[in-house]
């Protein structure tokens, strides 16, 4: 089958890259998802697609096959900004193909995933490879702020969970077995409002939480030091109250990014919080993040997730293994993540989840951001190949 995949992908190789071209072309912000929903809906719709869905949040979901088994490939084709387009070397939303790299935001986070997986659902429609199966890819929204609460919108609306998911993060063509766990939390401290002349007559919500700060620190060395993958601890934002410049501040808030290992949970980090702010006039809570899609729908996200692996020896594994070994000639070469993806939704209902993508993740965000033609490529016929081992 493997051949018959390669053929199918030859003839539309052109027309794959052309599709991540104009992906990559159009402007696609975190909750501005719009113009680039419409245009994949379209693309759908052209390659056959059997059902394709836009839902109220403004996920656009292609459905082929009507079977039993049920398999799903997500990409996320919202994009982080650009606020420094003109020291790029090449213009973020050009499209333009130099040395074999596809150059433009996103090109790597991650609409050459997205373009892979719809080419690959439609050549595994056109060699019959979706008997037996249901074959859904989608394309979701606001994944750069709300990890995985695209899916969890889509699933609960259309009923739908996924005998397997593979997510289309960039990995450089790897197998990825998992990723790390995210908690985002805000520690805020209370103080007394005085007068800036007077500042004995009140309570510094600075001050008070100084001593987390430092705490904050500590706790992130000691974290760095435990043997096995790496946790981190990062203070990413501080900001206080006050009536004005002239008074003693009320409240002060600190923001927290915590990346957690297999086997931590949410009593760890508890009770490293409650240790953080242990003696002082302060409380901790996960930072809800509020965010409202292009459809206008209010998002609420709370950011914690655990860590997660699949084990080798899982029936998805063993597909991806068997189709890398078939596609590239050799044995899997394996990763592992240290950021979340919307692996994070699929992974807490209990679905198999697997991780691969094109594109080095490394330069997802960057200026002069690129991914390699041939990655993508060799992308889709993996894609496919899945799609038949399974």
């Amino acid at each position: 089958m493997i051949k018959q995949i390669m053929n199918a992908l030859a003839a539309s190789k052109a027309e794959l890259v052309k599709f991540t071209q104009d992906l990559v072309r159009i402007k696609s912000y975190s909750g501005h998802e719009e113009e680039i929903v419409k245009f994949i809906a379209k693309k759908m719709n052209e390659l056959g697609y059997d059902e394709v869905i836009i839902d109220a949040m403004g996920n656009v979901v292609g459905r082929i096959g009507n079977g039993e088994k049920v398999i799903m490939f997500d990409s996320h084709i919202d994009t982080v900004e650009v606020k420094d387009e003109e020291k790029w070397d090449v213009p973020p939303f050009s499209g333009e193909i130099v040395d074999g790299k596809l150059y433009g935001r996103g090109s790597v986070d991650m609409k050459s995933g997205a373009a892979a997986s719809i080419y690959a659902g439609a050549i595994a429609k056109r060699l019959g490879l979706d008997a037996g199966k249901t074959i859904f890819v989608s394309c979701t929204v606001f994944e750069e702020d709300c990890d995985g609460e695209n899916l969890k919108y889509f699933f609960k609306a259309y009923k739908l969970k996924p005998d397997y998911f593979i997510t289309c993060e960039p990995s450089d063509n790897k197998i990825v077995t998992g990723h790390k766990g995210k908690a985002q939390i805000s520690i805020k401290t209370k103080g007394i409002s005085a007068h800036g002349s007077a500042p004995e007559k009140g309570k510094n919500a600075i001050y008070e939480m100084a001593e987390i700060i430092q705490r904050v620190e500590k706790t992130n060395e000691e974290l760095m030091k435990k043997d096995g993958p790496r946790r981190t601890l990062v203070m990413s934002r501080i900001s206080s109250v006050s009536v004005s410049l002239n008074a003693v501040p009320s409240a002060c808030e600190v923001y927290l990014d915590r990346r957690m290992v297999v086997g931590e949970t949410e009593d760890t980090i508890k009770t490293e919080m409650d240790k953080i702010i242990e003696g002082k006039n302060a409380s901790w809570e996960i930072g809800t993040i509020y965010r409202k899609s292009w459809t206008g729908m209010e998002i609420k996200y709370e950011p914690f997730h655990l860590a997660w692996k699949i084990d080798l020896n899982h029936e998805l594994s063993r597909a991806c293994i068997e189709s890398y070994q078939e596609n590239f000639g050799s044995a899997p070469a394996y990763d592992y993540w240290d950021f979340s993806t919307n692996a994070v939704t699929t992974v807490s209902m209990g679905i198999p989840t697997i991780g691969f993508g094109p594109g080095v993740y490394k330069l997802a965000h960057c200026r002069n951001e690129n991914c390699e033609v041939s990655k993508i490529v060799d992308a889709c016929s993996f894609y496919a190949t899945v799609i038949h081992k399974l």
